[in-house]
């Protein structure tokens, strides 16, 4: 499908079965756009609420049985209904987008981790319901990679948040490593903030790793498109490594070349 954003993993590629593509697309599109909402343009934080508050309304059509009001949602209670998929997970998205309009910092890491489970697992979940994989071991471990690729993202974006006036790292990580906000708001690179960033990058590293031997419980095309999602993820994570936290002046992200490079790491896993 088209993608307008940059993703650090493969959006309805080719390695999905043709039959769950269009719903993977749906959904795509349901959470960019939700995302969108809290985070493009120029709006107040009371419109994005609001607009965020008419998708939860349409969810509700959908959980009724009513037809919803748009095009989108309309494509998404198809999905809803064909695959059985949980309105829940489609509520749990909403709220972690509604939290990031109202909630700038983070107070220590569970509150950022209970931020992930809304914000990102529910990706993860909702593509295991359309292969039919819910066995709870593998939900378990598609909540680490999908954990571990949000946290990835907020320490590849460190200076864009901040741009937004947002921190994910946790306040009480910066005292242990003797840097501050300041140090994001200056740019400033040290060897203390490498240390910093170290630290939150083996923390995202080790929920990957926990969650990495969901593939060889998934066959086929989804067990490959997880081995690139996950190869995708560590690949940002040694390109932080490389700059040594310097995300102020390289923010890395992944290039045509990187992608052969995942192909043949996923071979290995």
């Amino acid at each position: 499908m088209p993608v307008d954003h940059y993703e650090n993993f493969p959006v309805a590629s080719l390695l999905v079965p043709p039959r769950l593509r269009r719903p993977i697309e749906v959904i795509y599109r349901f959470a960019r756009s939700a995302d969108d909402i809290a985070d493009e343009g120029d709006a107040t934080a009371g419109q994005r609420l609001a607009d965020l508050k008419a998708y939860h309304s349409e969810l509700d059509r959908i959980e009724a049985g009513s037809p919803p009001q748009t095009p989108l949602f309309a494509d998404l209670a198809d999905v809803i209904q064909a695959h059985r998929l949980p309105i829940q997970l489609f509520r749990d998205l909403l709220d972690a987008f509604a939290q990031d309009v109202v909630k700038q910092r983070y107070a220590d890491y569970p509150e950022l981790h209970d931020y992930c489970r809304r914000s990102a697992n529910p990706v993860g979940r909702l593509v295991l319901h359309l292969f039919g994989r819910t066995e709870a071991e593998h939900l378990e471990q598609s909540d680490c990679i999908c954990t571990a690729l949000q946290l990835i993202n907020f320490w590849q974006d460190v200076a864009v948040d901040w741009k937004k006036d947002r921190v994910y790292i946790p306040q009480t990580d910066f005292p242990h490593f003797k840097v501050s906000e300041a140090d994001i708001a200056a740019s400033r690179w040290s060897a203390n903030w490498a240390a910093l960033m170290d630290f939150e990058m083996d923390r995202a590293q080790a929920l990957m790793l926990r969650g990495a031997p969901l593939v060889h419980a998934l066959s086929g095309r989804l067990g490959w498109e997880i081995r690139l999602t996950i190869q995708g993820g560590l690949r940002i994570l040694e390109r932080l490594r490389q700059v040594r936290g310097d995300v102020f002046n390289r923010r890395p992200k992944l290039g045509k070349w990187d992608w052969v490079v995942l192909a043949g790491r996923s071979f290995r896993m």
